[in-house]
């Protein structure tokens, strides 16, 4: 057990649309500390949404909505209990259920086979907000496997 709690960073928003969910999601895309790159990538993306989408949207609201319709609710848990492991749905607590998020858009966007990162990242942030792709699918993977299981949720601790 921790002796304290840590104490939560606070994040600055990002410069073009000055908002903090931005800046986090670059955060997680960001390698070897390469922010700028990271920062070029995400607006880069973001560019190719925005000559993708209707007329009225922003690329933002578009972003946010896909991340939206990847967040998870409910996960599984594995627990012993006598001799045998189970899989217990929990509930999550918001700030992991954005950072899943953020980290399937990520990861399902390096997958795809786009030219660029930007690309990709565009493709699966469009798909998502479409309800389809494949950060969403790990979503309803999730969420059916919580379903299956959730006989055993009196295990939950």
């Amino acid at each position: 057990m921790r002796r304290r709690q840590a104490k939560k960073h606070i994040i600055l928003p990002d410069p073009k649309f000055g908002d903090v969910l931005v800046t986090k999601f670059v955060n997680n895309l960001m390698l070897d500390g390469k922010k700028s790159v990271a920062f070029k990538i995400f607006y880069g993306a973001m560019d190719v949404v925005e000559g993708r989408i209707e007329e009225g949207e922003s690329p933002l609201d578009t972003f946010k909505k896909a991340l939206v319709n990847i967040t998870p609710g409910v996960e599984v848990r594995s627990r012993r209990v006598g001799g045998a492991t189970f899989q217990i749905p929990t509930p999550i607590r918001d700030s992991r259920k954005q950072s899943m998020a953020m980290k399937w858009l990520i990861s399902y966007s390096k997958k795809r086979n786009e030219k660029t990162m930007a690309e990709r990242l565009a493709g699966e942030v469009l798909a998502a907000a479409k309800e389809e792709g494949a950060a969403y699918k790990k979503k309803e993977d999730v969420h059916r496997m919580a379903e299956a299981n959730k006989a055993f949720s009196h295990f939950r601790f």
